[in-house]
């Protein structure tokens, strides 16, 4: 290298040097007409990349977790909480950057991992962000670095940004999760959303990995109809989901799809929609044995225990192997529909003493922070049993005691109530959703 060469690539370190000396020692003010986020808080000006449709998971730049969706929580001094997965194996510091208008600003996250993973090392998480109050952010989204731009993330809409506390516009919502496979029980899913609409749901939401070709079908028709609220839910894109819920039976990345994640975010998502939600299968009924329906029901309990928001519900089993002798609903038309005939399997099975009885859930909402499968993990309020006789889970699916016989079962009707509606309702949906054709 000759020496004019070597002199012009010593002036251009120097000046680099001098540059980078600059931005070092005073970056707010060099970088006062672009949006660069330092320590806590500095409020920027470009804008944030907003998707105007939802995507439901979101990777977070540079690390192996993900964000599902954010909510205003009232109850934490308006707090943003950020529905996340986490992986376990990989903690690391996070931060939450806020948008409003084309401003942003950023704050140290707090990370609240669920205690219920089931050995997993995918976990569902909540993610808390304290927000500027004087700001009013809209957008939200979580990064490994407090400095990064924001034109180069997706925000979250920060949802629940008005707190309700009556005149809600469902009593009762459905949250079941989740749907995948090749799942095509069209037959039995249409009886038992017949059903909860003669017990007073209003409102289904549905976390849809992937069904069978006729379920979907279904799923349209009340989609259309108004009843149903489908979210889709593309877990496998981003993880190997588990089919089942312990992880050294089953493997995989994240317990049974998501489902803790999908429960939820079903909570907040209806957290001031519904004055009820009901956490359960999409092969489980809520059944209440000693009132009409379940306004009736719920009314009493609030009444017999008006500081409880959390009622657990007992869940027994109708084995699909049994079926009724008399063959009173063996119809002809059901027969070529994919899926069980829930009103031909009248025998439970009876309970195990020194064996737990799963409980599936209804809640207020809004006095719940983390749920599980069978119970809550952290509310506000208290938690009560009701009492089987009361109400129960009518669950019709494989038998857990398979060598008991008839005899031994107990003989329950109660589905058989509803026969007189039940009935042309199904063959209207099943018509009309273009099942029997």
């Amino acid at each position: 290298m000759d020496k004019k060469t070597s002199l012009k690539w010593a002036l251009c370190i120097t000046i680099i040097f001098v540059f980078m000396t600059i931005v070092w020692t005073n970056p707010r003010e060099y970088f006062s007409s672009n949006s660069y986020i330092r320590d806590n808080v500095i409020i920027g000006n470009a804008e944030c990349s907003i998707h105007s449709k939802h995507k439901n998971i979101s990777p977070i730049t540079n690390s192996k977790h993900f964000m599902v969706s954010a909510f205003k929580d009232h109850r934490i001094n308006g707090k943003t909480r950020i529905i996340s997965i986490l992986n376990r194996d990989h903690l690391q510091p996070l931060f939450c950057i806020f948008c409003y208008g084309k401003n942003n600003y950023s704050t140290p996250a707090q990370i609240d991992m669920h205690s219920d993973h089931f050995g997993f090392r995918y976990v569902t998480t909540d993610v808390l962000c304290q927000n500027k109050p004087e700001c009013n952010a809209t957008h939200v989204t979580l990064s490994v670095l407090p400095n990064m731009l924001a034109s180069h993330a997706d925000f979250l809409p920060i949802r629940n940004q008005k707190r309700q506390e009556e005149a809600f516009p469902y009593e009762f919502t459905i949250c079941i999760s989740n749907l995948f496979g090749t799942y095509n029980n069209v037959l039995q899913f249409a009886q038992t959303m017949e059903v909860y609409k003669l017990l007073g749901i209003q409102r289904v939401v549905i976390y849809n990995t992937s069904c069978g070709p006729d379920l979907e079908k279904v799923l349209r028709y009340y989609s259309e109809e108004g009843t149903l609220e489908i979210v889709q839910w593309p877990i496998d894109q981003f993880l190997t989901p588990s089919k089942g819920w312990n992880f050294k039976e089953h493997g995989g990345d994240i317990h049974y799809y998501g489902q803790l994640t999908t429960l939820n975010e079903c909570i907040y998502r209806n957290m001031y929609t519904s004055r009820y939600v009901l956490l359960n299968d999409i092969d489980e009924i809520i059944m209440p044995y000693q009132h009409a329906n379940l306004h009736l029901l719920m009314e009493d309990l609030q009444h017999r225990h008006p500081d409880v928001g959390v009622f657990l519900i007992e869940n027994h089993i109708f084995p699909k192997t049994q079926f009724d002798n008399s063959g009173r609903f063996n119809r002809t038309e059901w027969k070529k529909v994919p899926g069980i005939n829930i009103l031909e399997h009248i025998y439970r099975e009876p309970d195990r003493k020194n064996v737990f009885n799963p409980t599936k859930i209804i809640a207020n909402p809004r006095q719940v922070v983390q749920t599980s499968v069978h119970s809550v993990l952290k509310n506000y309020g208290g938690t009560f049993k009701v009492p089987p006789d009361v109400c129960r889970i009518v669950h019709v699916r494989v038998p857990l005691q398979g060598r008991l016989t008839k005899e031994q079962l107990f003989v329950d009707k109660k589905l058989w109530e509803y026969e007189k509606i039940l009935l042309p309702n199904v063959d209207n949906v099943l018509n009309k959703s273009g099942i029997f054709n």
